[in-house]
């Protein structure tokens, strides 16, 4: 397959593949809740939200909007997407620190979740925000 053809495609094909990896992030967590033989407490499903909040903050920026040619009637707003884009990427680095803190937390006691529940966490927020990058490099206005 030719590249050119290949970018052509990508608008096409990038919202299903975004979609199929968040699918298969969120598959993982309820996977691990379902099969935990321990109660899940609430603060765990937190980084997984979060994660999901943070894809859909920085997919609300568009692309050209963030390039030097950017040009707002509304006086200089150039710094105020990138300080949109710097809350969502914390949002979103944020929830990945606290769903590994989880897989620490369970990997170290007795007496919560297991392990598998901790890491089925982290592949929720990697799979979530690799899921919303996809779909951020996809879309456009046109």
């Amino acid at each position: 397959m030719d590249h050119n053809n290949l970018l052509a495609a990508w608008p096409v094909v990038g919202p299903g593949v975004a979609g199929a990896v968040f699918g298969a992030g969120w598959w993982f967590w309820v996977d691990a809740v379902v099969c935990s033989a321990a109660a899940v407490p609430f603060l765990h499903y937190l980084p997984g939200f979060f994660a999901s909040f943070a894809a859909l903050m920085f997919n609300c920026v568009n692309r050209e909007d963030i390039g030097d040619g950017y040009y707002s009637p509304y006086d200089d707003s150039e710094w105020r997407v990138k300080l949109w884009l710097f809350i969502s990427y914390v949002v979103s680095f944020v929830s990945l620190a606290g769903a590994v803190g989880f897989l620490v937390q369970d990997a170290l006691t007795d007496t919560g979740p297991s392990a598998w529940t901790g890491t089925a966490g982290v592949i929720q927020c990697v799979c979530v925000l690799v899921s919303g990058l996809i779909y951020w490099t996809c879309h456009s206005e046109d």
